[in-house]
């Protein structure tokens, strides 16, 4: 048990953070050099297949073996609002948030249309949308409060809320997908969001917030040196808040928490971590202040176009799939990136070697 201090009505508080228990296993290197000859004897000159080769090798440590399978893809879809929305970060109203939800649900978003075209399975969470949603086949039902604090002014949630986010996340990631997945990507939802995903990123990485802050979804410049202004008041409101749950619990979201969750617990269970862009990077940038061991199952399938996703992979030394001016949510990097999983794993399974072949490899003349 961790003390940690909080802020509350302008006094400092000392509150109990448990940490939540994640037991990560450090990817076997086993079989790194027979992987990699694997991929080197293959009827092509070494590296010629770039990324896919390195993505290949990864792959295949990560499942510990030379004939690595894909399977039951899927991605998991949080969503939540933020009370920080009050101080007009976003211009868009905070009611978009459940609207996109039931999007979500009538398959009209760009994640169905994505999770269709390549057969990935898709779940929506609602961790802490604002108002009631439907039931539907497809929607969790995990809410953990009606939105965030806004944490200009207090913390976003309690530790306790922290807490049952965390461990709500880990216990969907471990029923809602099939028993046999072993890639799982992770989208969001939630107006507000890109605010705490900066504030995050600031606290954690220590980088200017000139470097954190974007304009989400489609601030103008007043609008985001608005936003800038007001994060740099609430990070110094929270200037002593510096453990790694206690700074999620002050400036998360309860979508981006349970994301965290669900991040750890699918890299206990061995999976391959398909991370989209900048909320789902701060979602994974707290799980490893968590637990540092989560690194090696990350793939990180895009570069956002939202200004500081650029240097969050920089500071996490995170080489992204693709760059192709994505900046929407939802997984949808995950999802356009997963195709080259299927490359890699096809062509390390598939493609002949020089010996098979009857192809000659190269000497070592000139």
């Amino acid at each position: 048990m961790i003390l940690s201090e909080i802020p509350y009505k302008n006094k400092i508080i000392l509150a109990k953070i448990t940490m939540s228990s994640f037991s990560i296993s450090a990817v076997s290197s086993a079989l790194s050099d027979d992987l990699q000859q694997k991929i080197d004897t293959k009827t092509k000159p070494p590296g010629s297949l770039g990324r896919l080769e390195t993505l290949a090798l990864q792959i295949g440590r990560i499942q510990n073996t030379l004939t690595p399978k894909l399977k039951s893809p899927t991605i998991l879809v949080f969503a939540g609002d933020h009370g920080i929305t009050e101080e007009g970060v976003s211009p868009f109203p905070q009611e978009v948030t459940a609207q996109m939800v039931l999007n979500f649900l009538n398959g009209g978003a760009a994640i169905n249309v994505f999770c269709r075209q390549h057969n990935l399975r898709l779940h929506v969470v609602d961790a802490g949308v604002k108002v009631d949603l439907p039931e539907h086949p497809d929607l969790a039902a995990a809410k953990i409060g009606r939105g965030t604090k806004n944490f200009a002014q207090t913390p976003a949630m309690s530790a306790e809320e922290c807490e049952k986010a965390l461990n709500k996340g880990a216990e969907l990631s471990r029923t809602l997908p099939e028993t046999a997945c072993n890639v799982i990507g992770f989208g969001e939802m939630g107006i507000g969001n890109t605010s705490a995903a900066a504030a995050l990123m600031q606290r954690y990485s220590g980088l200017p917030l000139e470097d954190c802050v974007g304009k989400g979804t489609g601030l103008d410049d007043s609008g985001l040196a608005r936003k800038r202004e007001i994060l740099q008041k609430a990070l110094d409101l929270h200037s002593k808040i510096q453990e790694p749950e206690a700074v999620l619990a002050t400036f998360g979201g309860f979508e981006i928490a349970m994301m965290v969750g669900a991040m750890l617990e699918s890299a206990v269970l061995g999976r391959i971590l398909l991370i989209d862009g900048f909320i789902a990077g701060s979602a994974f940038l707290a799980a490893s202040r968590i637990a540092p061991e989560i690194q090696e199952y990350a793939v990180f399938t895009h570069q956002s176009d939202e200004l500081g996703h650029s240097e969050m992979l920089k500071f996490m030394q995170a080489e992204p799939l693709l760059s192709l001016g994505m900046r929407l949510g939802e997984g949808t990097g995950a999802a356009v990136a997963f195709p080259l999983l299927q490359s890699a794993v096809a062509f390390l399974n598939q493609m002949a070697s020089f010996e098979s072949a009857g192809v000659s490899d190269r000497t070592d003349g000139e």
